[in-house]
C-alpha cells in the first residue's frame, strides 16, 4: 500500500480561478517510489462558485461546510487527510517543482524534525517574482528560534508559514491551525517550533500569488486593536506550549 502526503487547501469563491494553477503545480510533482500524493480542497461555505473549477481527479477530495475562516476550514480538512504527512497549498498559490519530494526526504531522514519550510518567491500579476533578502540558511531551526526571531523583528517571521509540510500526527497535537481570523498559519508555525526543531529549505518550495483580492492585503488584516490581540495569543500559545517541555520525538 502507497504512502501518501496531503496537500490541504481552503478556498472561497474570489479564489476558485486559480485552483487551476494549483493543481498543475500538484500535478508536475514527482514523488519517491511507494509514495503517493492526494488534494484535499474544502471550500469556506457552501456556495456554487467552487466547484466548477475542483478537478476531476480520484486524487482529489472536495468538501463544504459553512464558512469559518481559512484556519477553521483547513483544521476541519484534517477529517479527510490521512496520510503521515500535511502539506499547505493556499488556493492561489503554486508549489515549485520538486518541493514534495524534498519535504518527504527531510522527514523521513530525520525523526527529530516536526516540520519542514522552503524558501518563497512572491508571484506578481505580471508573472514575474521576487525573492526575500532574509531568508536563513539551509539547515535545521531549534526550537524556539522563530519566536525569538519573530519578535524581535515586530512580528515579521524569519520562514513563510504558507510552505510548510508536517508530520500529521503533530499537527493533529497542536490542534491545526489556530481559530483565528487571520494569522492562524503563523500561530501554527510558532506552536510547533515551540514543541519541534524543523527544517529551511534553501530551494525555492513555493510561489506566493501577489494580486488585489489577497487578503492578506486587505485593510481589515492590518486593523491595528485586531492584530495587537492576533499576536498577543499567538505569542500566548506559543510560550505556553514552549513551557510544557514536550517534543515530537525522542531526543528532539
Amino acid at each position: 500500500m502507497k504512502r501518501r502526503i496531503v496537500v490541504v487547501t481552503a478556498v472561497h469563491g474570489p479564489h476558485a480561478p486559480f485552483l487551476k494553477d494549483a493543481y498543475a503545480s500538484l500535478g508536475a510533482q514527482w514523488l519517491p517510489q511507494g509514495w503517493e500524493w492526494h488534494w484535499v480542497i474544502r471550500e469556506d461555505g457552501e456556495g456554487g462558485d467552487v466547484r466548477p473549477y475542483v478537478p476531476d481527479d480520484p486524487r482529489v477530495t472536495f468538501r463544504q461546510g459553512r464558512g469559518g475562516g481559512p484556519g477553521v476550514v483547513r483544521t476541519l480538512a484534517l477529517a479527510h487527510a490521512e496520510g503521515a504527512y500535511v502539506k499547505c497549498l493556499d488556493a492561489d498559490d503554486q508549489l515549485a517543482p520538486g518541493v514534495l519530494a524534498r519535504d518527504l526526504a527531510v522527514l523521513e531522514r530525520d525523526p527529530g524534525l516536526g516540520w519542514v519550510t522552503s524558501r518563497v518567491l512572491d508571484l506578481m500579476p505580471d508573472g514575474s517574482t521576487a525573492g526575500f533578502p532574509g531568508d536563513p540558511e539551509e539547515g535545521v531551526i531549534e526550537r524556539g528560534a522563530v519566536l525569538d526571531r519573530w519578535k524581535a523583528d515586530g512580528y515579521l517571521l524569519p520562514v513563510h508559514p504558507a510552505s510548510l509540510c508536517v508530520r500529521r500526527e503533530l499537527l493533529l497535537a497542536l490542534g491545526g491551525w489556530m481559530a483565528l481570523p487571520a494569522s492562524e498559519d503563523t500561530g501554527l508555525l510558532l506552536a510547533l517550533n515551540a514543541v519541534s526543531r524543523g527544517w529551511f529549505s534553501s530551494d525555492v518550495g513555493l510561489l506566493y500569488r501577489k494580486w488585489e483580492g489577497q487578503v492578506t492585503g486587505q485593510a481589515a488584516h492590518r486593523e491595528r486593536r485586531e492584530r495587537e490581540a492576533r499576536m498577543a495569543v499567538v505569542e500566548a500559545r506559543a510560550r505556553a506550549l514552549a513551557g510544557l517541555r514536550w517534543g515530537v520525538a525522542e531526543g528532539s
